[in-house]
């Protein structure tokens, strides 16, 4: 070919791309970085044997990461006592009265509260204290209402939660984000605060156990200072977000710790397993900027942002987890956050991870530790409403065609007796999408309302659920305000 010719150029370009496309497709090309993955290429997909796919699927190594924490048999197995009290459990609901005598909870889109037999003598049933708590605020009888809202990578960044904030807040007042980390693997995604921080923080967090001379905070980190470390919060441009007002920041025990807060110099002096130091923002004062200046080390669990009054909801994500991990938080911490912090709603959304192998219909092993964390934390939250939201619908590719995993309906059955035993709510966030085979019209749909992994809702789509949940819970606060 002349050194002038070159018109074929872009079919060499092409036939060699397609080629190291194909022969990439034959190896495990799945990448991990910097807690991300990518997604598997295979350019012979739909030309494969199913016998051959499903052969892939089953040797398609799985981020260890991604897959929850199972514990030993010896931390599940439920003692003698424990299968006593089960049983004195299961003998005094049996004269409660029971919702799903005419509610099919597997299909039934509103939430159902469960209630909870007369010895249960601090626990709150259902739904009822949260609401309870609403109509107080509508009536000015209280000044706060909040919810902490628990869950994977299905709400990390502020989705699901930035929608359902924003809705309670325009009906009942308030403004402000809530709780915020002092460091985030997800800060640039999120839309709902402007977040940026040193990285000299040291992060404990469920997956790397703080000394046992440091507690782990609520939202499941602790963060212990660097000699350069900062954190800086900005508020963005939305409605109730758009300025700071009523600043909160959360540590553990200071002795002498220096801090300052835009260029004030403080010291923190508190030895409490949770301590708050409060202030009202400079209004000449756009962001909050907290920088480490030595002193005795001091763990640092996060910064809230609120108004004087109305409804505040705290995103506590944690991106890889089931739920059980929740266990491993301090009682103590979570008590006297209670105290200096209270929550009136306690709303529990795993799911994800729990459905690691979509054909698996066994989930005991999530079940029996999943019930030692509700009951803990309905001890040191007495009086609190809990929430418990099934998974979302979850679709994997099965003969050429994306379905429902079999696991879905088994996990949601699981969530929905952890609910009914502990006398707490319980909304089918499954039913409530549409059910069988909705993943995949979301992923493909002409409203595209989930991610292609078929697992993750994006923006829209979290929105969407927000939408579907807040509306739940208005149908359950009209019966009050009608009573």
């Amino acid at each position: 070919m002349s050194g002038n010719n070159k018109s074929a150029y872009p079919f060499y370009i092409i036939t060699g791309a397609l080629v190291c496309l194909v022969a990439l497709s034959q190896f495990d090309n799945i990448v991990f970085y910097a807690g991300f993955k990518t997604r598997s290429l295979d350019m012979l997909a739909d030309l494969r044997p199913d016998s051959l796919r499903k052969q892939q699927d089953e040797d398609t190594p799985v981020d260890s990461s991604m897959i929850p924490q199972i514990p030993d048999e010896g931390d599940s197995t439920e003692t003698a006592a424990e299968q006593v009290a089960d049983s004195t459990l299961a003998t005094a609901l049996a004269d409660v009265p029971d919702p799903d005598n005419h509610l099919d909870f597997t299909d039934y889109k509103g939430i159902i509260s469960y209630n909870l037999p007369p010895t249960a003598d601090t626990a709150a049933a259902g739904l009822q204290h949260f609401l309870d708590a609403l109509a107080q605020l509508k009536q000015g009888k209280r000044k706060k209402v909040r919810i902490a809202y628990f869950g994977d990578s299905m709400i990390e960044g502020d989705l699901l939660t930035e929608d359902l904030r924003d809705s309670l807040q325009k009906a009942f007042g308030g403004s402000g984000v809530g709780f915020v980390p002092i460091t985030s693997v997800v800060a640039g995604f999120r839309t709902t605060i402007t977040h940026t921080f040193s990285k000299d923080w040291k992060d404990y967090s469920y997956k790397q156990q703080p000394p046992a001379n440091i507690k782990l905070g609520i939202s499941g980190h602790t963060f212990v200072p660097g000699s350069n470390s900062y954190v800086r919060y900005t508020p963005v441009h939305k409605k109730r977000l758009d300025k700071f007002e009523r600043v909160t920041l959360f540590y553990g025990p200071a002795g002498d710790a220096n801090i300052t807060i835009n260029d004030k110099a403080y010291t923190l002096k508190e030895q409490n397993t949770l301590n708050r130091f409060v202030w009202s923002q400079d209004p000449a004062q756009n962001n909050v900027t907290i920088r480490w200046a030595g002193g005795t080390t001091t763990p640092f669990y996060g910064v809230s942002f609120e108004g004087d009054s109305g409804v505040y909801v705290d995103n506590f994500s944690f991106r890889g987890i089931s739920g059980i991990e929740l266990g491993k938080l301090s009682k103590s911490l979570v008590q006297e956050m209670q105290s200096e912090h209270p929550y009136d709603l306690v709303i529990l959304q795993y799911g994800a991870n729990i459905l690691f192998k979509p054909k698996l219909t066994d989930y005991s092993w999530y079940a029996r530790p999943m019930k030692k964390v509700i009951d803990s934390l309905r001890k040191e939250m007495p009086g609190t409403s809990f929430l418990v939201v099934s998974t979302a619908d979850k679709s994997y590719k099965n003969g050429g065609d994306w379905v429902t995993a079999p696991g879905v309906m088994a996990l949601l059955k699981e969530q929905h007796e952890l609910a009914k035993q502990h006398g707490t709510a319980y909304w089918n966030l499954y039913a409530a999408m549409g059910g069988e085979g909705t993943m995949a019209k979301w992923v493909d749909g002409d409203q595209v309302l989930a991610q292609k992994d078929h697992t993750h809702f994006n923006r829209q789509g979290a929105a969407k659920v927000a939408a579907l949940l807040y509306k739940a819970m208005m149908d359950e606060f009209k019966q009050v305000e009608i009573q």
